[in-house]
């Protein structure tokens, strides 16, 4: 990398150093907060407040981290949303490469017309209130159906999916079809297999987002016992409403004051701990996935 940067002219030496500069700076925007958000999570809360941040560790504590996993209404949010975003993902990825198998098929016809409809629904929607009203009409209100059938279908990643498709070359369906294949098994046996890639960047993305949406949750569930983590982070971090029990022992205003500043980090540690796992499985297709729109238009 030394080699190629001294190899180039002044005026790129000086475009390169001003881009590292600006990806550094990005990077330390990112960075920075998600180590003071673990940092501060362990410290005790008067010297935080106090002191800031400190390396010594007879000032940190385990108690955030002590009475967020004790709480029945974190586990319960935490349940909810791995079987949303779980359930999600399937239905989404499954509803997504059925739909843009078709449409990358040059024999397909009503494509053009499809294509229209397709991106209308990205620039237009009902609004809120007729959405509601749908979701009430049939049926779906305070049900799990209302978090996963609405969002489940997205036209970017069916885009995405098949430009992937229209990137594998035809000669393999021809094959599969020369040797007795039908359109159901190529598509499952032969087409799936090639496409981990796409297939693994539009799971990713749909997982995350569905892990961290709270909205529709806060719309169409009034059960306290069918919502999200999400809705019990926003409580906590946006309304400043720990869970009952979890400051509840706490005499003080200003200690549970301290003790809810400290709930806070440490709920959003063990919110983001399912993403850190799950990335580094997906992140050799992810990388390969990500870049699929820029194959073939």
């Amino acid at each position: 990398m030394n080699t190629n940067f001294s190899r180039l002219s002044g005026g790129d030496k000086v475009i390169m150093a001003f881009a590292y500069t600006i990806l550094g700076l990005f990077m330390a925007a990112i960075i920075l907060p998600v180590v003071y958000i673990i940092l501060a999570s362990f410290i005790d809360p008067v010297t935080l407040q106090n002191s800031g941040l400190t390396f010594d560790f007879s000032k940190w504590t385990l108690t955030a981290y002590e009475r967020v996993m004790s709480n029945a209404q974190i586990w319960t949010g935490f349940k909810n949303a791995m079987i949303y975003s779980v359930l999600f993902t399937i239905i989404s990825v499954m509803v997504t490469l059925l739909a843009a198998y078709p449409m990358s098929r040059p024999d397909f016809k009503g494509k053009g017309f499809f294509n229209v409809m397709f991106v209308i629904t990205m620039f237009f929607g009902g609004g809120l209130i007729p959405t509601y009203l749908l979701i009430s009409n049939l049926g779906m209100l305070d049900t799990i159906w209302a978090i996963l059938i609405p969002g489940a279908f997205s036209v970017w990643n069916m885009i995405i999916a098949r430009t992937y498709y229209m990137g594998i070359p035809h000669d393999m369906q021809e094959a599969a079809e020369i040797d007795g294949a039908s359109e159901m098994v190529y598509f499952f046996k032969i087409l799936l297999p090639l496409c981990m890639p796409i297939i693994a960047t539009i799971a990713m993305w749909q997982f995350v987002g569905m892990w961290n949406s709270y909205f529709d949750a806060m719309i169409y569930l009034n059960d306290a016992a069918k919502q999200p983590l999400q809705l019990v982070l926003r409580a906590i971090l946006i309304q400043s409403q720990p869970e009952p029990g979890m400051v509840s022992d706490m005499q003080s205003t200003a200690a549970r004051a301290q003790l809810a500043e400290l709930l806070k980090y440490a709920t959003i540690i063990i919110s983001s701990v399912p993403l850190m796992i799950l990335y580094p499985f997906f992140q050799k297709y992810f990388d390969s996935g990500i870049m699929a729109g820029a194959v073939k238009g």
